[in-house]
C-alpha cells in the first residue's frame, strides 16, 4: 500500500499541465489606412411643400404619388370657374375705364383751346385736365386688377416648382383648400443629388482634430471619400464627398453635423433611408495594429497577451490597450484593430491559443509550426495483485 501511495504521488507530480501552445506576431509600425463609421440618414437636396396659392375646390390630381415629376408639371387643378369669372369682370372693368378715359380726353381736347381763347374759364380747363388724369389712373388700376385675376386663374393649375419625387397627396378631389391656412397639397423632394446627414460626437470630433494637428492622423489632400452601406450591411455602389461641416455642436445632442453629397440619378437613395456612412481617405503613419481576435475583454477593459520572460520561463503577460479604428490590411491583419496605447514596436503579441491560457502569467510554448516536444509519459500503475 505504501508503494502504491508513492506511485500515485509521483503520478500527480509528473502529470502537471504543459505550457500552452500559442502563436505570436511581432508588431511593427506601418502606415495604416483607417475609416470612420457613422449612422446617417438620406435627405433630398431640396425638399419643399407644394401649396395652393388660391382658395377653391380641388378638381383633380394629375400625378401619381411617389413618381418622378418634371419641373413645371401640373400636379393639381383647383376649380377655375370662379377665377375665369373674375377675369371676365376685370376685363369689363378695364373696358369701362378705357371708355371713360376716351371721353375725358375728348372733353379736355374741346375745353383746352376755348380756355386759351378765353372763351371758357380756366377752372373748366383745369377740371377737364384732372378728369383726364383720373381716367388714365383708373385704366392702370383696371389693368392691374385684370393682371391679378389672370395670375389667380393661372394658380388654379398647381405646378411643380422643381423636378423631383412627389410625396403623398394631402388633398383629394372635392376637398377645399384655403390659401395661406389649409393649403398643403403634397411634398416634393429633389433626390439627385441626394444628401446624407450624419453627426460626429464632440469627443471624437475634437480628438480627430487634435490628431490631425499633431500628425498622428493624416488626411488625403482631396478630403474624405464617403461610401455607404444599407441597413442590411450590403455596400451601396455610390461614392460621395463631404459638402458641409458645421462649425458648432448641436446644443441638444452635442454632435457636429456633417453632410455628404451623392449623385443619385438611378434613385438608389430615398429620403428618410438610414445608411451606414464610411469616411475613407485617412491614414495613421507609424501605427501599430493587431488582429481583432488577439484583443480580449476583462473587467478593466481591453487587453492583449504579450510574450514576457520570467525566471527563465516564457509566460503570457496581459497588457491593457486602448483601441483605435478597425481596419483591413493583409495577411494576419485582414481584420485588425489599430492600437492607440499599450504596445510598443517589437512587442510579441499572442494571436492564437489564448483560450488555453487560464491564468495571467502562465507559461506558454511558442508554436512556430514545428512539432512541439511531448511531455514525458506518466509511470504505469502497478498491476493489481
Amino acid at each position: 500500500m505504501a508503494g502504491c501511495g508513492k506511485d500515485k504521488g509521483g503520478e500527480h507530480a509528473g502529470g502537471g499541465m504543459p505550457p500552452a501552445a500559442v502563436k505570436v506576431m511581432q508588431v511593427a509600425p506601418r502606415e495604416v489606412p483607417v475609416q470612420f463609421d457613422y449612422v446617417g440618414q438620406v435627405a433630398g437636396s431640396r425638399e419643399i411643400e407644394v401649396r395652393a396659392r388660391v382658395t377653391g375646390i380641388v378638381e383633380k390630381r394629375l400625378y401619381e404619388e411617389g413618381q418622378r415629376i418634371r419641373e413645371g408639371q401640373v400636379m393639381f387643378r383647383i376649380d377655375p370657374a370662379p377665377y375665369r369669372a373674375r377675369v371676365a369682370a376685370a376685363e369689363a372693368q378695364l373696358d369701362q375705364a378705357k371708355a371713360q378715359l376716351a371721353q375725358a380726353e375728348r372733353e379736355y381736347a374741346r375745353v383746352k383751346p376755348l380756355a386759351e381763347a378765353e372763351a371758357a374759364s380756366r377752372k373748366e380747363a383745369d377740371d377737364a385736365l384732372s378728369t383726364r388724369d383720373l381716367a388714365r389712373a383708373a385704366v392702370k388700376a383696371a389693368e392691374a386688377q385684370l393682371q391679378q385675376a389672370n395670375i389667380d386663374l393661372g394658380y388654379t393649375d398647381v405646378r411643380a416648382p422643381l423636378a423631383g419625387v412627389a410625396g403623398r397627396a394631402q388633398k383629394v378631389e372635392g376637398s377645399l383648400t384655403v390659401a395661406g391656412a389649409d393649403s398643403l397639397l403634397t411634398t416634393l423632394a429633389q433626390t439627385d443629388p441626394a444628401y446624407v446627414n450624419f453627426g460626429v460626437g464632440e469627443v471624437e470630433y475634437l480628438r480627430t482634430r487634435d490628431e490631425v494637428a499633431r500628425g498622428v492622423l493624416k488626411l488625403d489632400p482631396k478630403g474624405f471619400t464617403v461610401q455607404l452601406k444599407g441597413s442590411d450591411g450590403a455596400a451601396i455602389p455610390l461614392s460621395g464627398r463631404l459638402g458641409f461641416q458645421d462649425y458648432k455642436a448641436d446644443t441638444s445632442t452635442g454632435a457636429f453635423a456633417l453632410r455628404a453629397t451623392f449623385d443619385n440619378k438611378d434613385g438608389r437613395l430615398s429620403p428618410g433611408q438610414f445608411v451606414r456612412v464610411q469616411l475613407a481617405g485617412a491614414s495613421r503613419p507609424d501605427a501599430l495594429a493587431v488582429p481583432q481576435r488577439a484583443v480580449l475583454d476583462s473587467a478593466q477593459g481591453k487587453f492583449v497577451y504579450v510574450i514576457a520572460e520570467k525566471d527563465g520561463k516564457t509566460i503570457a503577460q496581459p497588457r491593457p490597450v486602448k483601441l483605435g479604428e478597425w481596419t483591413r490590411l493583409d495577411g494576419e491583419l485582414a481584420n485588425a484593430w489599430v492600437i492607440r496605447e499599450g504596445l510598443q514596436a517589437g512587442d510579441r503579441v499572442i494571436v492564437d491559443g489564448m483560450a488555453r491560457i487560464f491564468v495571467p502569467g502562465s507559461p506558454v510554448h511558442i508554436d512556430d509550426g514545428s512539432a512541439p516536444a511531448q511531455p514525458p509519459a506518466a509511470a504505469a500503475a502497478p498491476a493489481a495483485k
